[in-house]
């Protein structure tokens, strides 16, 4: 099997711009003093983008996934993000066993 050029240079150049709109974000935002609003709308953006990704396969897969995310849903209420991430992965994974 032999590597392309092109490909390689493909994935550095993908690689290279994740990395500079990921620095740059963290320089624009280490410069920015926010409070009230805009500090309650930035700490909900990790939130948010968990809900744009698992909201469609919730949706849209089988009744396993769909209480799964009933439950993640119930767990965010009361637990930090990481115990949230836990608790939908095990519900999930037991829910998919016992209906497939």
């Amino acid at each position: 099997m032999s590597l392309d050029p092109s490909v390689l240079l493909a994935i550095l150049a993908m690689g290279a711009a994740t990395y500079a709109t990921r620095l740059a974000g963290w320089l624009l935002a280490s410069r920015l003093v926010l409070t009230g609003r805009a500090k309650a709308a930035v700490e909900a953006i990790p939130g948010c983008i968990l809900v744009s990704v698992i909201a469609p396969l919730m949706l849209l897969s089988g009744p396993a996934d769909f209480i799964a995310g009933l439950i993640t849903i119930l767990a965010a209420a009361r637990l930090p993000l990481v115990a949230v991430l836990v608790v939908g992965v095990v519900a999930a994974g037991l829910l998919r066993a016992f209906l497939g």
